[in-house]
């Protein structure tokens, strides 16, 4: 049950060479990917220890009577002093930065995976649309065609008295209505193919190429549960949603950390009066009013809030899911229809009217009854493939990976 396509001049491409091409070169999916070496930039921020604080100063220097300048005023009377300070982190709060540095990176990564399956889903769409355009077109032509040869015979039969002008006239008019639907198609596929473009990057692609596929029916197997269990593990979003707690719950070890104050040391160096003395200093913050309370509350809300978004995207999830799969299943029904025998039955009383019309035995009315009905149903089947072929799409996307059963 296929219907091919014939290529235009120009390099063929699959759909696994559109989705190949489109993870390579789309600007939009670059974009995304760019995040993730910015987060993990942020992992390096926040790996990074305190930098020791160097000091120095010299007292009691005869600036406004420089006469007085000399060694022993040096060492009598001047002061100098020098101390180095490190700050001492406590409360873990390098090991909880790297960790929420860490999470965020895998939430980061997460999202641009999922911006790669709509990504998938996007360049498919395009490229069915591009199929049917590409059939429509192709019937479009085979029929302009076959009525060409039609009105070279009716051409005939009125010259031998067969049929009248009239009857000659409105069958050349017809033949407007065949090539209205050609330059129509045309542009359908000419519009096709630039968004097709688009998705994947206008540069990737040269302006002739030819899609090489056909509107064609493959079953799904599997079942809704099935499809259910392989969204919940699969689906980026849901994963990067999932993650998203583990961030925020991550976030809440930190804020508790910063709330615990640091300790600062000094070790100094102090020549006064012709004294040399070393000297260690301590200093840390009394926690009575500060100690990080409105962080930390505002991490434990954003705990509760990621939770509560990780389960509505897991019911979204599974939304998804089962729409998608039933759309699969209405649309395998409604080529089924077309398949069980309305096809032939279109096709064989047209041939019955061609055929009855060439040999006197039926009216013009009778054949361009026919011809309607011809074109409604076999372009009533392509567009049922083509929506077909879609709901697989969105089934893969709904269920987060290509590989269905």
């Amino acid at each position: 049950m296929a219907l091919g396509a014939q290529t235009p001049p120009g390099p063929g491409l699959t759909l696994d060479q559109a989705l190949q091409l489109a993870h390579q070169h789309s600007p939009a999916l670059a974009a995304a990917q760019s995040q993730v070496p910015q987060s993990q930039a942020q992992e390096v921020t926040a790996a990074l220890r305190p930098n020791p604080v160097l000091s120095w100063d010299a007292l009691f220097l005869p600036v406004f009577s420089p006469s007085q300048f000399s060694r022993s005023y040096v060492n009598n009377v001047t002061e100098f002093d020098a101390s180095v300070g490190y700050t001492i982190e406590r409360g873990g709060k390098r090991r909880a930065r790297i960790t929420a540095a860490r999470d965020a990176t895998s939430v980061v990564k997460a999202q641009v995976n999922d911006a790669g399956r709509g990504l998938d889903f996007n360049v498919a769409q395009a490229f069915v649309s591009a199929l049917l355009a590409q059939s429509s077109l192709d019937f479009a032509q085979q029929n302009l065609s076959s009525w060409q040869d039609t009105v070279k015979i009716s051409q005939a039969r009125y010259q031998a008295g067969a049929i009248s002008e009239a009857d000659l006239d409105a069958i050349q008019l017809q033949t407007l209505d065949f090539q209205t639907a050609v330059s129509g198609d045309k542009l359908a596929l000419e519009q096709a193919r630039d968004t097709l473009r688009q998705q994947i990057g206008v540069t990737a692609l040269p302006a002739n190429f030819s899609l090489v596929g056909e509107l064609a029916f493959q079953p799904v197997g599997g079942n809704l549960d099935d499809m259910k269990l392989l969204a919940l593990q699969h689906r980026p979003d849901l994963a990067a949603a999932r993650l998203a707690v583990t961030a925020a719950e991550s976030q809440h070890k930190l804020a508790q950390a910063d709330g615990k104050r640091d300790l600062t040391t000094t070790a100094q160096y102090s020549h006064l009066s012709s004294a040399n003395n070393m000297g260690f200093l301590f200093n840390i913050e009394i926690p009575i009013f500060d100690r990080n309370q409105g962080e930390i509350a505002r991490t434990v809300a954003a705990t509760t809030q990621a939770k509560d978004l990780a389960q509505q995207t897991s019911d979204q999830v599974l939304t998804d899911v089962g729409t998608a799969f039933e759309a699969v299943r209405q649309g395998s029904d409604v080529v089924g229809l077309y398949t069980s025998g309305y096809r032939t039955q279109a096709k064989q009383a047209l041939d019955i009217r061609q055929y009855a019309y060439q040999k006197g035995a039926s009216s013009l009315l009778d054949l361009l009854d026919a011809e309607r009905t011809y074109r409604s149903t076999e372009l009533g089947y392509r567009q049922a493939l083509a929506a077909y072929m879609l709901a697989v799409e969105q089934l893969k996307e709904a269920v987060g990976t290509r590989s269905l059963p």
